[in-house]
């Protein structure tokens, strides 16, 4: 399914459906077929917004997980938009635990699924490898535990990334400044509902990153799943849409 990117001053966005708003923030390749299952499951029910953030945009200088969180608080109050359910994946996960941090009284309840903010493993050290196909089909295929879940398009994608020299470094300086920001000291203070959706074989922010989320967080839930890397909604999306949309409808 095609999905019209809306876009509005600085602003480019999906929106599907009406209702209570879902926001969904996604990680450093986070291409909408990521989740397309999803956005199409919940939009029933639900207004679906996912925000496309700024990752190859800002100036270097700038770069920052911080710059990123304001700047989906500059999104949140462009749309008027309150009474939150925001699910981060990844990076995406980061940026919802600091939106929660400063802007918790518009957040009705966060999901976490392989959240960063407390440890990530990198893909490699430093620069990612350029030129190299099938390196970086290799790198790709390990954020899952079936390779095949990789994608051609998805692939293609990476590569082409890592092979643009402003968006490689925007992606090496937004992955260093996430391994800065960490958000271990803070947990405490988001007292919000929390849900948390692990791929048990995840190899970027294993399975005990979810653990500990879990121990830090007040009001938190977490769901392990078999099977699974670091994007359990490309993976077993009927699993997690089920899982998430339990959650919401308890609150």
């Amino acid at each position: 399914m095609d999905f019209q990117i809306i876009e509005e001053e600085k602003f480019k966005y999906v929106e599907q459906g009406e209702g209570e708003v879902i926001l969904l923030l996604h990680g450093l390749f986070g291409a909408l077929s990521n989740f397309s299952v999803l956005i199409e499951h919940f939009s029933e029910k639900y207004k679906v917004v996912i925000p496309m953030l700024p990752l190859y945009e800002l100036p270097r200088e700038e770069i920052s997980v911080l710059a990123l969180k304001d700047f989906i608080v500059d999104f949140v109050n462009f749309k008027q938009l309150d009474n939150l359910n925001l699910v981060g994946n990844s990076l995406g996960g980061h940026i919802s635990l600091l939106f929660c941090l400063h802007h918790s009284e518009k957040v009705k309840s966060l999901t976490l699924t392989g959240s960063s903010g407390l440890y990530e493993s990198a893909l490699g050290d430093g620069f990612p490898r350029r030129g190299d196909y099938d390196y970086i089909t290799k790198k790709t295929q390990e954020v899952f535990f079936d390779p095949d879940v990789a994608s051609k398009a998805l692939i293609d994608e990476v590569f082409s990334t890592v092979n643009d020299r402003k968006k490689a470094i925007n992606v090496v300086l937004t992955a260093k400044s996430a391994i800065r920001q960490n958000m271990e000291a803070h947990l405490h203070k988001l007292t919000m509902p929390s849900l948390l959706i692990w791929g048990k074989e995840d190899k970027v922010t294993p399975a005990f990153v979810g653990e500990k989320f879990d121990d830090l967080l007040p009001n938190s839930e977490l769901f392990m799943l078999k099977n699974c890397g670091h994007a359990p909604m490309m993976e077993h999306p009927q699993t997690f849409n089920r899982i998430l949309e339990k959650f919401l409808q308890s609150l």
